[in-house]
């Protein structure tokens, strides 16, 4: 079933954003290569540019998403503003009602009441569901927010906003550059092209092509390649299974500048109460669903014997989450030991206890590792 098909207009159809969004982007791909020709920017607008497309999406990312969506830290009122700010100018509606449809996304997610599901469709979920008339904001969805008054105004004035702080960008960049057309064509129009296909792709292709390591059931996907274009959001499978996590890529190598920034505004002072998922839960899942995967593979393995790997797989498993939970219990026991002056020599085992548990964990990791490379090479013959 197509994209189209699934438009669904029994609440009317959202004719202002529907309109503005086909005119102004077909209007740009038609005249952006004769302003190229004829007009082309300079390296300055260009950098400007990049510099806007930036602080435009880190607001949406690491404001209307992380902050305001899910909770997962608190800012104070001046960064709230700058977040306010910059986010009305990426002209995604307001932080309310974003926040609302993303709550019920992940309610709700892959089914008739997600919003943008992407089981209606790559088309719907990444831009079409914009052309159905939303629903209406239920206030016990977003009664967090409706506590906040700087919400509350940038919701009820959102319309007013969004025009005004294009046009002062629009204003601040043509006199800086004394470019007012490349400031119209690329600080304005383009950044929002750019912007708004940035965080499509979240609703699109982070529920398309990618692995699920955390979660098997969900179409969310963990896919690198679209964290490069998201500001980080393409670790998208962690990110619906730990939703209130500041991170969506855990690692120190994993490119995610939402995380990075919210990590500096905290040491900043700027925001605070920052939430992370304890690692040992992380883990926990990630064997937990890797041995339903791996199972699941197996049935599709008819000549070899399937009792022994399954053995194996469950051994292997069961034998990590243990020593997870052992770990997880001596941290506690050493937390415990080292705030009492008289636990000293004991808070010193436990720690040599923890870290020989930890070495031991790694290896059960690679054996993991190597176990679940082996069965994913196998390949299904025809019966």
């Amino acid at each position: 079933m197509s994209s189209f098909s699934n438009l669904d207009f029994s609440r009317g159809v959202n004719w202002v954003p529907a309109t503005f969004i086909t005119l102004y982007q077909s209007i740009l791909l038609l005249a952006l290569p004769f302003y190229f020709y004829y007009t082309p920017p300079s390296l300055g607008l260009i950098l400007m540019t990049v510099l806007l497309i930036s602080m435009t999406e880190l607001s949406i990312t690491a404001g209307y998403h992380r902050l305001y969506s899910h909770r997962a830290y608190k800012a104070n009122r001046f960064l709230e503003s700058v977040i306010l700010f910059f986010s009305s100018m990426a002209m995604q509606g307001s932080a309310l009602r974003w926040s609302y449809d993303h709550r019920i996304h992940h309610a709700f997610v892959d089914t008739d009441n997600d919003p943008y599901s992407i089981n209606k469709g790559f088309l719907y979920a990444h831009c079409l569901w914009i052309l159905e008339k939303p629903r209406k904001i239920e206030d016990k969805v977003v009664s967090d927010l409706l506590s906040n008054p700087l919400v509350r105004l940038q919701h009820q004035w959102s319309v007013r906003l969004m025009i005004l702080t294009n046009v002062l960008c629009f204003l601040a960049v043509g006199y800086f550059f004394s470019d007012y057309l490349g400031a119209f064509v690329m600080a304005v129009w383009f950044r929002l092209f750019v912007c708004h296909h940035f965080t499509w792709f979240i609703n699109s292709l982070a529920h398309t092509f990618g692995s699920k390591p955390f979660s098997q059931e969900m179409t969310a996907v963990n896919n690198w390649l679209i964290s490069l274009v998201t500001f980080g959001e393409g670790y998208h499978n962690f990110h619906h299974t730990f939703a209130n996590d500041y991170r969506n890529g855990i690692r120190w190598y994993h490119f995610d500048p939402t995380k990075w920034l919210i990590f500096v505004l905290n040491k900043m002072g700027l925001a605070k109460d920052l939430k992370k998922m304890d690692p040992f839960a992380i883990q926990k899942k990630m064997i937990t669903e890797g041995k339903c995967h791996l199972l699941t593979r197996l049935q599709e393995l008819w000549y070899v014997k399937k009792e022994e790997i399954e053995q194996e797989i469950q051994e292997v498993s069961d034998g990590i989450i243990a020593k997870i939970n052992a770990m997880q219990d001596l941290k506690k026991r050493y937390l415990e030991a080292k705030s009492q002056d008289d636990q000293r020599t004991l808070a010193r085992d436990l720690k040599r206890q923890f870290k020989h548990l930890r070495k031991e964990l790694r290896a059960e990791w690679r054996r993991w590792k190597s176990l679940s490379s082996s069965i994913q090479k196998l390949k299904p013959l025809p019966i």
